[in-house]
């Protein structure tokens, strides 16, 4: 718990997350109305990348990224999951007790981490978001890239993950080509030009016969 204290100025101002939802088949065609409705603002040119993510794999170890979902709870039911851990340590003892010390208190500064950084009002659930999350003055990956940039007029620091196979044997289950699945133009008076446009992204990034893997959402909003 001191530890998790004295991190605390560092979780807040140096803890990077990139967010992503889960997908249904359903979607595959519209996509989530709410989801259009709460990103991309009023620039009419929202698009959802749709990625087949691998359930196991080793890549974010050498990215030193943290793969978790989100947890949609009121705060009885959130104090309810720490005393469930809690009971489940005291049911443990005795295995918890044959594990270096050190590595133990890493669990439970992590899982603590996990709770601030990966807890949201209930009243978002339908969003079933997943974080990436990076904390490089705790743990760092040389093959993390760093860059300076204006989003919204606020300079900020932003980690890119490289999903690029070549960059490190690695995180070759990670390249984009073989995450792709395919993608889905948001509503907009636009969608011919967004699609060739992308198109030619898609197939910059290895991802063949791209124009068969683009779909446009024909949900009736406002762009």
């Amino acid at each position: 718990m001191a530890a998790f204290d004295n991190a605390w100025s560092d979780i807040r101002l140096n803890t990077y997350i990139a967010c992503l939802s889960e997908h249904q088949d359903s979607e595959d065609k519209n996509g989530r109305l709410s989801m259009w409705r709460a990103f991309g603002g009023g620039t009419g040119s929202r698009v959802g990348i749709v990625l087949n993510i691998p359930y196991m794999t080793l890549s974010p170890l050498a990215l030193a990224v943290t793969f978790s979902p989100v947890a949609y709870l009121p705060p009885a039911q959130f104090h309810r999951v720490i005393e469930e851990v809690v009971a489940n340590v005291k049911t443990e003892r005795s295995y918890l007790q044959t594990l270096e010390p050190g590595f133990l208190v890493k669990m439970i500064f992590q899982m603590l981490v996990s709770g601030v950084v990966c807890l949201k009002h209930e009243g978002f659930g339908e969003e079933l978001e997943w974080r990436a999350i990076y904390t490089p003055n705790r743990w760092f990956s040389p093959l993390m890239e760093s860059s300076m940039e204006v989003i919204a007029g606020v300079p900020q620091v932003v980690h890119q993950i490289p999903l690029d196979g070549a960059a490190h044997p690695q995180i070759a289950d990670l390249d984009f080509a073989r995450l792709f699945d395919h993608l889905i133009v948001g509503p907009t008076p636009y969608p011919w030009p967004i699609s060739c446009a992308f198109a030619q992204a898609l197939k910059n990034s290895g991802v063949g016969d791209p124009e068969n893997c683009i779909v446009f959402s024909e949900i009736p909003i406002r762009a």
